[in-house]
């Protein structure tokens, strides 16, 4: 039974057990780390602690049974393996302790590093790092105390919450009192006083002396990485990033090695291609005599990949090779993190590196033709969200604007915004609608909140792999690091860069691209690849990889996709736009922004008119302006579906607002004016007024309680769309009605519209359909009664998420959604992306239904749902024909239909 036990719940792996396939068990780290053992890759021996164990660890506060004794196990095969003990006192044996879930949150959880030492085992690591080159390191005493001081540090601020900053403090005292700034000027006396000093400021906080037992450490430290799962900037970040909240975290125990051992010595990370841009070459950072967290850290400044070749040809050669062999094995980027011992290479990490959107589309093509993918998976590897990114803007330069500071461009885009020097501050001015550029000496996991809130992100420290670079990539940030000119005064909320002082509030400009920082608010250009969609540029004739693979990709994608995409537009300049972004129709024409400016008094006469005779008159004033608007988006779309909604416009936004009016009438009366007329009108709009008008007198409603109304515009649409047939254009008008609840609504709708479209059309050759908008969710429920009028089905996911939740889209989201955010009741607004259990589940209902009753049913969707990337996904899986969106979002969803396609195995082209 025992035996039995042990074999299910098997808690921990040895490297050599596991492949890159069981992310989802041993974490990206741990599932790398047991591929790259297996491929015969130098990596340092050790084991990985199920997610499994930490779901368990966090659903109850205590580790689960038999995880002790499987950790002792590994950790006796380990020791074996490595002819060490874990605190030995004479030959130790330490180890890192490093969170890794399945999906990568770089820096958001904890890393303990040299676990085991002790105020004896340090002796013992000095006696074994005895080889170290005493010129420069300043010894194997100097080594084994600094080792000492970053355990201390780690394991009180990681397991113990003694703040950080005391700890840096300390460190600052000591190099002051050194007379340095560089941490390597240190020698071991300094050290073993900082070690002093360090213990004093963990028994402070703690009430206890750091722990010497090594077993004690190693639980402690595995227990903490556990926590750091739900630690309040992991959940934010998983909030950010969308990643699920019920995945846990592996924990990997490593055997250590050691790059702060003196010159011989170092550790890096690299990208096997550029990041940033894509481009092939030879990436990364390097630090020599350093341990890794002082890289991804920011804390000193590295020096580039290629400097390993002069410092140690011979592990930078054994480098290369195993970077080509990972790319291959992985078939993509891969990004690594290595540290070299007394000139032995060993691999520490390797994963599928984050990268910019535009090196996102630059690899994919790259390796199509490579031929390590085919163009389905490069599909795959982009998506919507990166594509929106390369459309924003960016910096239109000219002599006016120079560069007052350069560093390493570590995430592209053009962000403008003011100073602020912490993430509160950064906070606090986006929430009043502010653009600010967060500005650091260098940021940590602490920093997410301020570097969610700002547009960009400038550092003085740190590369292309600190943690503000690696952060902003991930979140499509602009990020400008290692911009070591600027001298930033954090407490004094100031920077200084060539003898100019810019404090707090002040202007400035930072080119993610390049690395240039500029001084004031720098005009923007559109990108090349809306000047792409647009048709200004020819992506067989232009010298821009990014332009080629975007060209190359969405081909593809249109090819693939089953979706058809239209476009959401009110005007002809709208209509021309989307056209040139590639939509394929109009999926929804608003007629009621048709009314808006000097239109509104006509509504208004209409909606408020006291006899037919008023009413008749507007609606004829009405008539030749709504054909004019339909000639013109008709003739634009040439051949192409457009969808027509008659008016729907909450009754408010035509009315003169009731207070104002009763004011107005007040103040009037008591001049002793003539009001007659003041007073008919504030009795009307009081007789109209609604305490809730977006659930009143609109859409269909308001077109059987107005006669007319809607005759007027099914006359305008009808007219329109013989005029330009018979110009020789052509055109498909679709006649949607908004609001139906009941197939009764739309019965009588329609059969006054089909009187209206048989005498107006005539033997024109136009055919109209008539079909009706799903958003109230009775008729979601009563589809199949309501596809028995309608000839096409067009779900207004807005109103339908609004009704179904009982949320007011006007209100909620700045009322209470953060909250509802914070406390993760919502991974992301279901006005954002569609709540697929629940709204969709009623679009689900009714396409199912609806198409029951008549196959041949159209079905479509025009909220803004349908620019989504993770809403279109759903569209595409629920069967419906096509999505409609703003004109910007239309590539995207032209995109995104092309993966859900890909990624459902769809095999047909449209």
């Amino acid at each position: 039974m025992a035996k039995q036990e042990t074999v299910e719940h098997k808690y921990v792996y040895a490297f050599a057990e596991g492949n890159k396939d069981l992310k989802e068990l041993l974490g990206g780290k741990g599932a790398n780390l047991a591929e790259m053992t297996n491929l015969g890759l130098p990596v340092p021996p050790g084991f990985t602690i199920t997610t499994e164990a930490c779901k368990a660890y966090l659903a109850t506060g205590e580790e689960p049974d038999g995880l002790a004794d499987q950790i002792a196990a590994h950790l006796a095969s380990l020791e074996q393996a490595m002819g060490k003990r874990l605190g030995d006192p004479e030959d130790p044996l330490l180890v890192s302790v490093r969170s890794g879930a399945k999906f990568s949150m770089p820096g958001m959880m904890e890393t303990v590093l040299n676990v085991g030492l002790n105020d004896r085992s340090v002796q013992g690591l000095a006696r074994q790092a005895s080889g170290a080159d005493e010129q420069t390191s300043g010894g194997a005493d100097r080594f084994a105390w600094d080792s000492y001081r970053r355990l201390i540090q780690m394991f009180g601020k990681t397991v113990c919450e003694v703040p950080g900053e005391e700890f840096e403090h300390a460190l600052d005292d000591a190099k002051r009192a050194k007379g340095t700034h560089d941490d390597l000027d240190l020698d071991a006396d300094d050290l073993r006083g900082l070690v002093d000093a360090y213990k004093k400021i963990f028994f402070k906080h703690t009430g206890r002396e750091f722990p010497q037992e090594p077993r004690e450490q190693l639980d402690l430290a595995i227990r903490a990485v556990f926590e750091s799962w739900n630690a309040e900037r992991a959940v934010l970040y998983r909030r950010q990033e969308r990643i699920p909240a019920d995945l846990g975290t592996a924990v990997n125990v490593v055997a250590m090695v050691f790059g702060n051992l003196g010159p011989d010595s170092g550790t890096g990370v690299a990208f096997t291609r550029d990041p940033a841009s894509g481009a092939q070459g030879i990436y990364g950072d390097y630090l020599a005599n350093a341990q890794g967290e002082d890289v991804v850290a920011g804390i000193r400044n590295t020096v580039p990949l290629q400097e390993l070749e002069r410092l140690d040809k011979k592990s930078y050669d054994e480098l290369l090779g195993i970077m080509a062999r990972l790319e291959g094995h992985y078939k993509d980027l891969c990004d690594i993190e290595f540290t070299i011992e007394r000139g032995k290479l060993w691999m520490l990490q390797t994963r599928v590196g984050k990268r910019t959107a535009a090196a996102a589309f630059v690899i994919a093509g790259q390796l199509v033709d490579e031929g390590l993918i085919d163009l389905d998976e490069a599909l795959h590897r982009v998506n919507g969200a990166q594509l929106a990114q390369l459309m924003f803007p960016r910096f239109r330069l000219d002599h006016e604007f120079q560069p007052v500071a350069k560093g390493i461009g570590a995430s592209p885009g053009a962000a403008s915004g003011k100073v602020v020097f912490t993430s509160a501050r950064a906070v606090e001015l986006a929430a009043e609608g502010e653009s600010v550029i967060l500005v650091r000496r260098e940021t940590n996991p602490d920093d997410l909140n301020g570097m969610i809130a700002a547009q960009g992100i400038l550092t003085s420290r740190g590369g292309k792999t600190s943690h503000a670079a690696v952060v902003a990539r991930g979140m499509g940030k602009t990020c400008v690091s290692g911009a070591d000119e600027i001298e930033v005064n954090v407490p004094q909320r100031r920077f200084v860069v060539g003898g100019q002082t810019v404090v707090e509030g002040d202007v400035v400009s930072i080119d993610g691209t390049t690395g240039k920082v500029y001084l004031g608010e720098v005009p923007v250009m559109p990108s090349e690849v809306v000047q792409y969609f647009e048709g200004s540029l020819d992506p067989e004739h232009i010298d821009n990889p990014l332009v080629r693979a975007v060209h190359r990709i969405m081909s593809h994608a249109d090819a693939r996709r089953r979706l058809a995409v239209r476009t959401n537009a009110d005007t002809g300049a709208d209509a021309a736009r989307a056209r040139r972004f590639g939509a394929e129709g109009i999926g929804l024409c608003r007629t009621e922004h048709m009314f808006l400016g000097d239109r509104r008094e006509l509504v208004e006469r209409l909606i408020l008119a006291r006899d037919n005779t008023e009413r008749e008159a507007a609606l004829a004033a009405l008539l030749p302006l709504q054909r004019a608007d339909f000639e013109e988006i008709f003739r634009e779309m040439d051949g192409m579906p457009v969808t027509v909604r008659l008016i729907d416009p909450p009754l408010h936004e035509f009315l003169p607002p009731l207070e104002q009016l009763a004011v107005n009438v007040a103040v009037a009366q008591e001049r002793g004016e003539d009001v007659a007329q003041e007073e008919a009108l504030l009795a009307a709009v009081r007789r109209m007024h609604e305490e809730n008008p977006m659930l009143g007198l609109r859409g269909v409603r308001l077109g059987l309680v107005i006669p007319g109304l809607f005759a007027m515009q099914v006359r305008a649409i009808a007219e329109a769309a013989v005029t330009v047939t018979r110009s020789g254009a052509a055109a498909r008008p679709e006649i949607m009605v908004p609001l139906v609840g009941a197939v009764q609504e739309l019965e009588t709708v329609r059969a006054e519209a089909e009187k209206i479209i048989a005498e107006v059309v005539g033997d024109s050759g136009v055919e109209v359909l008539i079909g009706t908008m799903i958003e109230v969710p009775r008729a979601a429920l009563t589809a199949g009664q309501i596809a028995e009028a309608a000839q096409f089905f067009s779900f207004g996911t807005n109103d339908l998420t609004q009704m179904g939740w009982g949320f007011s889209r006007d209100d909620v989201e700045g009322a209470f959604f953060w909250r509802y955010l914070e406390l993760g009741i919502f991974g992301i607004s279901p006005f954002e992306s569609i709540d697929r259990d629940g709204v969709g589940r009623l679009v689900r209902i009714a396409a199912e239904e609806g198409r029951a009753a008549r196959p041949e049913l159209k079905l479509g969707v025009c909220g803004e749902h349908g620019g989504d990337p993770e809403s279109v996904h759903f569209f595409h899986e629920v069967g419906l024909d096509y999505v409609s969106c703003s004109p910007f979002r239309v590539p995207v969803a032209r995109l995104e239909a092309g993966r859900a396609a890909v990624e459902t195995n769809g095999s047909d082209s449209r």
